[in-house]
């Protein structure tokens, strides 16, 4: 799986960043892709899934079918992806058309250590393509990379891409601290989701 002719995860970032439009939504799983995204391209819009290994994808359907009118963009590990393959069954099945998953494909569990995958010769695009989803494909450049994501950021979708990149154990330092309560009430915010509060004596609500 290793070859050093793979982009870094930083190289797609930037490109990302460079086509992205002001208003996608994006969710980051754990690790460098949270930490990395942060110091690439900081926003409210930007869901930052500390600590859930393999749940970006389900948060980012969510997502998707809830906010029918943006495009959503979920970056997700291989390792978090095999962990709960059935969100990618959910996402054929549902089929949104305004969600693009981003697939670092690196063969480890980099956030965990780098232990190296079971199966790391998967072809998890054509896995994708099996469960239903519109577009998938292999990806190994940047080049490549540019020229599958301008149609998914146009509600072209479901679009799974996934991209061969290089292992990145050393955990990047993001400019500010994560904190997962600032993260959810500035993304609550940026979409337009009424704040819950909590009542002591049974139930809670929605606010106005």
């Amino acid at each position: 799986m290793v070859s050093n002719s793979r982009p870094t995860r930083e190289d797609y970032y930037r490109a990302l960043s460079d086509n992205l439009p002001e208003e996608t939504l994006v969710v980051t799983s754990l690790g460098n892709a949270s930490y990395l995204w942060a110091t690439v391209r900081d926003a409210p819009e930007n869901f930052y899934l500390e600590d859930a290994m393999g749940l970006a994808l389900p948060l980012a359907l969510g997502l998707a079918v809830a906010q029918p009118n943006r495009e959503v963009v979920v970056v997700e590990g291989d390792g978090g992806l095999l962990m709960h393959m059935g969100g990618l069954v959910t996402v054929g099945a549902v089929a949104p058309n305004n969600l693009t998953i981003l697939l670092i494909q690196n063969g480890v569990h980099a956030a965990s250590g780098g232990q190296a995958l079971t199966n790391a010769e998967l072809d998890i695009a054509d896995i994708a393509r099996a469960m239903g989803l519109k577009h998938a494909e292999n990806i190994t450049s940047v080049k490549e990379f540019q020229s599958g994501l301008v149609p998914a950021l146009k509600g072209d979708g479901p679009t799974l891409l996934a991209l061969a990149t290089e292992p990145d154990l050393d955990a990047v330092i993001p400019p500010a601290m994560l904190d997962p309560v600032v993260t959810k009430r500035r993304f609550m915010e940026a979409v337009g989701a009424p704040r819950y509060v909590s009542i002591f004596f049974g139930g809670g609500m929605l606010s106005e």
